[in-house]
């Protein structure tokens, strides 16, 4: 059940508010309808159910706010406008990523792509989808997490009569088994043939809040439909006659040769059209619409609403609405919804999803082993510049740098193609979601770092032979500061991308530390005296209880060799620079941690 009390919306500049006062019961079990033109105020009203729209009211799903639900996305399913993803994700990847945040199941992508008929369409990309899979897609997305209140804008706009049909067979659906649906359109027939109860609006009011068949009788009317060359003249004879029968006969002129005739048929009108010889077009019975009920005068709007009087069916009364917007909280304005409940595996599938990841992934393989090889070719290139693949002119090797740019794209994605919050607002600002993308990326970070050292050994063996590739005696630290390196520029890329909403900030993070940070801090560290720390495992291991073993001391003093390298301190910095930024950025934006 939803129940919506005094809804009204923020204006705007001088401008009135886009809804006022509105107060509208959807009950389960039933199908209900936001009837209003464009410019009433439909969507605006939704917003405000959702609280992404900042104005007063309250909204109740089943007796709870909406901030009071632990996970939203399994009691409230929303269509708003077009479904938001990468236009290069799949339809199946794009579900199974959603339902990673809601903690859904992997399977339950195929169960809703097969409720909505897209069984066989898993696989397309969303970017290639016209508009009735679109509009499939979307309600796929709303029923993901099995929720009991579907709020839905215009989700016929554009659809065919078929798919039309379709649609609200499946909204009957989940009102017959004990859902709440309610959905807006401008269509009056639409709400009448496909719903229990009509609201409706009109310059953001409530007009009138009726049962369908109530709302039939008063809004919708038959009527003759004519078009002729001599609309005037078939009027008047029209009006004559039927003044003569004594018959209430309505003739409207429409337009110059438009007539809507009520209370006659086809039949009528052409005979009285023969007998007077008026040329006639078209002579068609259709349902026409009366036009928006006028709002009562006898009482100020902001305190009224129009329900059905009690007297007699469709007729409509004033009373004091006991829900007024003054007395009632304002609503926060695009509230950021909770992160994903398995943010882990929201971050994996999300990666995977791409086309990208991929891509960067070969490219960064290819250009390393490249690159290792023509190093190599000269003989006087040690064997860690030349195994790393990076030259004196890049600033970082391609290994870093595919990191930095995988690491930039984790959250430059969701700002520029949002999914996760499908229209609530910025990217959810927490603490889980970040530290999922810091673990997922330095994963990532490491594999491409270990897979780049054994590809371009490989590539040398193969090219100049395995004799002339020696190991150097002090792998390990030179191992420990290459995939510190690639991980270090990984969580550079997601932060920078975090703090400043885009890839290429985060890119420019990266870059910014060789570029920019190491060269300061050389130059300030030849300045400034520097004192060795040697002997400080064995001094900590003195502080602790317990004593580690000893070869614990020589992998602390080799981590602190290459922390203490220029490199390793920029990076430090850098990310602790960028890790404040965006824990500041993220309570400054009222995120909800």
């Amino acid at each position: 059940m939803l129940q919506a009390i005094g809804l009204t919306s923020t204006p705007r500049r001088d401008r009135p508010p886009a809804v006022r006062d509105l107060s509208v019961e959807a009950l389960p079990g039933q199908v209900t309808a936001l009837l209003g033109a464009a410019g009433s105020g439909k969507t605006t009203a939704l917003r405000l159910m959702l609280e992404l729209e900042p104005g007063r009211g309250l909204t109740y799903y089943r007796g709870r706010l909406l901030r009071q639900i632990a996970h939203p996305g399994r009691e409230v399913g929303v269509l708003l406008g077009d479904v938001p993803g990468h236009p290069s994700r799949t339809l199946r990847g794009q579900l199974r990523m959603l339902g990673a945040a809601l903690g859904a199941p992997a399977a339950r992508a195929d169960e809703v792509l097969e409720a909505v008929g897209l069984t066989g369409a898993g696989d397309l990309r969303l970017g290639g989808l016209p508009l009735g899979m679109d509009r499939r897609l979307g309600l796929a997305c709303a029923l993901l997490g099995d929720p009991h209140t579907l709020l839905l804008d215009d989700p016929g706009a554009g659809l065919p009569a078929r798919e039309t049909l379709w649609l609200h067979e499946l909204l009957r659906a989940h009102a017959q088994n004990g859902g709440t649906v309610l959905f807006t359109t401008a269509d009056p027939k639409e709400a009448a043939r496909n719903t229990d109860r009509v609201v409706t609006l009109d310059a953001g009011r409530l007009v009138a809040d009726q049962r369908a068949a109530e709302f039939a009788r008063t809004r919708l009317r038959p009527r003759v439909a004519v078009r002729t060359p001599h609309a005037a003249r078939l009027a008047a004879v029209l009006n004559q006659e039927a003044r003569a029968a004594r018959r209430a006969v309505e003739v409207v002129v429409e337009g110059g040769s438009r007539l809507s005739v009520y209370g006659s048929d086809c039949a009528a009108v052409g005979d009285t059209a023969f007998r007077h010889g008026v040329l006639v077009h078209r002579l068609a019975e259709e349902v026409g619409d009366t036009g928006v009920p006028a709002t009562p005068p006898s009482a100020s709007p902001a305190l009224t609403e129009v329900v059905p009087a009690a007297e007699g069916p469709g007729e409509a009364t004033a009373r004091p609405n006991r829900h007024t917007a003054p007395d009632l909280p304002a609503t926060p304005q695009r509230r950021p919804v909770r992160a994903p409940r398995r943010p882990v595996r929201y971050e994996i599938r999300r990666l995977l999803g791409l086309p990208s990841t991929w891509l960067v992934a070969a490219a960064t393989l290819v250009v390393s082993a490249v690159l290792a090889v023509l190093l190599a070719r000269g003989g006087g290139t040690p064997v860690p510049v030349a195994v790393a693949g990076w030259p004196e002119l890049s600033p970082l090797p391609p290994a870093a740098l595919g990191a930095g740019l995988l690491g930039a794209l984790s959250f430059g994605d969701e700002y520029r193609h949002p999914a996760l919050t499908s229209g609530r607002g910025a990217v959810p600002r927490r603490l889980g979601l970040l530290v999922a993308k810091l673990v997922v990326s330095g994963a990532v970070a490491l594999l491409l770092g270990v897979l780049t050292v054994v590809l371009d050994l490989e590539a040398l063996r193969l090219v100049y032979g395995g004799d002339l590739i020696p190991v150097p005696g002090n792998w390990p630290s030179l191992a420990a500061g290459w995939l510190g390196l690639a991980v270090g520029c990984a969580w550079a890329g997601v932060l920078g991308a975090g703090v400043f909403r885009a890839t290429a900030a985060g890119v420019a993070a990266v870059l910014a530390v060789p570029v920019a940070v190491v060269p300061a801090l050389r130059a300030v560290l030849t300045r400034v005296p520097t004192r060795p720390v040697t002997g400080l495992p064995a001094r900590l291991r003195e502080l602790l209880p317990t004593q580690w073993p000893t070869a614990g001391d020589r992998w602390l003093d080799g981590a602190l060799r290459v922390v203490g390298q220029p490199v390793g301190v920029a990076l430090v910095l850098s990310l602790a620079s960028l890790l404040g930024a965006y824990l500041l950025t993220g309570l400054r934006r009222g995120a909800r941690w």
